[in-house]
Parts: C-alpha cells; structure tokens; sequence
C-alpha cells in the first residue's frame, strides 16, 4: 500500500471535486472554530485548506510527501496549518487534537482500529468527521469510457481489505458499530462541466492509474483516453452531479 498516488498530487489538486464551500462551512460549524482539527490522510489540502479559514488550527498529516509538498506549495500562508508526514497508524506521536476529519482516505484505513485508538485521543465532545461521497452518489457518463481504457491497459482498482469495496461493510455501519455512533449527515450537491483535459487529468489523480503506476506508459495512457473520450463524445464535454456528504459521528450522550 505505500506509494498508491505517486505523481498524483498536482492532479489530485487540480481536478479532484473541492466539496464546496457549503460543505466546508457546514464542517467547520460543527467542529467549532476554536477547534484543532486533524485532516488524517490530507492529500495536498482539498479539505485542510478551506477548513483553515474557519478552525483555529489543522493538522494536515499525509503519508505521501509528493501530496504534502503539494499542499504546501497551496497553503495560503495563514500560518494555521501544520503540514506532517505520518500515517493512521501514528496518531499516538502527533500533537493533541480536537476533532477528526477524514475525506477519501479513511477507506484505505484499518477503520475499526484507527476509531478505537481515537476512542482513546480524542477528548470528551471531539468528533469524528467524514466528507465525501454518500452513500447513492452518480456515476460520471465517462466513466466507462475511461474505465475500459484502464482494463486495456491492465490498471485494476486497489482496495484496502477493510475498505467499503473490499468489505462490504459501509463507513456508516462501520461508525455506527464503534464508539462514535451518534451520526448526523448533511448532504449537499454541485455540478461540474468537464471537459477532455479535466477527464484525463482526473484519471492520473487516481490511485489506480496515477504517473507512478502507469510508469513509461504515462503518455500513451494519456492519449489513448483522449482518443477514447472524443471518439465518444466529439464534442469533448460532460456535465457532472456531485453529491457531497458530510457526516459527523460522536460518541453518545454521556459517553
């Protein structure tokens, strides 16, 4: 699992949905803004950045140094952002924090493990935050397009065993089994047009097809979705509904 979005970082940055400023602001308001949050699995600050303007402070912490070097090169400068290279399983050795929250990454994570050591960090009221896809999300009409190409080129998606793919086992049901089981969900929706630069560059933010996975074959990928895309779709344009959720889990009254 180490090197999943190697050269990913300045396409994760660019293409990659920002969630929206609703979404963010709704977070903020129920972390509190004079709240530490810990952005677990940052990436290069799609969620950090924008919360900055509302907590106190976040801790962006990532594995990936291509992903941090990222997000520093992003950072507004505000001086509220603490960007650190550490992984889920280190949470012991970083600084104390006030609340949680975890984008995509919490699927590649062992989640019951890492909510029971935040179980134990996290102080009475902290919260666990998700944001990202909910549960009935649209499929992108190009996705089976770029999809094929992939399988073409041998790239087939990578899992963690605990994951949502791997498990079956929802992050709603896995929150609602641990000691974080209080949840509240917000959904909101945006919608994006894309057009074939946009579609390609996403692809190479992808775990499964990122520059380091695709290796010497980088360029040919890249123009064989192009080729794919507009063979398609001459007109080289989509429009795509995104549904963002976030959902905050707390413990229960009392606990």
């Amino acid at each position: 699992m180490t090197d999943l979005f190697g050269g990913a970082a300045p396409y994760y940055a660019k293409y990659r949905h920002a969630y929206g400023e609703a979404a963010i602001a709704h977070l903020a308001a129920a972390l509190g803004r004079d709240s530490r949050v810990l952005d677990l699995g940052c990436g290069p600050g799609t969620v950090a950045i924008p919360l900055s303007a509302y907590v106190r402070e976040v801790l962006a912490v990532d594995p990936d140094e291509g992903m941090l070097a990222e997000g520093r090169r992003l950072d507004p400068g505000t001086g509220t952002i603490h960007w650190i290279r550490a992984d889920s399983t280190m949470l012991r050795e970083l600084p104390p924090f006030d609340h949680v929250v975890m984008g995509r990454s919490f699927h590649w994570m062992d989640r019951r493990a890492v909510l029971a050591d935040l179980d134990e960090l996290l102080p009475p009221g902290g919260a666990v935050a998700l944001i990202g896809p909910g549960r009935e999300g649209w499929k992108p009409a190009w996705e089976p397009i770029t999809r094929r190409v992939r399988e073409e080129f041998g790239l087939t998606e990578i899992h963690s065993p605990d994951s949502y793919q791997g498990s079956g086992e929802h992050h709603h049901d896995v929150l609602a089994r641990s000691a974080f089981s209080r949840l509240e969900a917000a959904s909101f929706e945006d919608v994006l047009e894309r057009d074939v630069d946009d579609v390609t560059g996403l692809q190479l933010s992808l775990s499964y097809s990122s520059p380091a996975r695709l290796g010497d074959r980088l360029d040919a990928f890249v123009q064989a979705v192009r080729r794919a895309l507009l063979e398609a779709n001459p007109e080289g344009r989509w429009v795509e509904r995104i549904r963002t959720e976030v959902l905050v889990a707390r413990r229960p009254a009392g606990g």
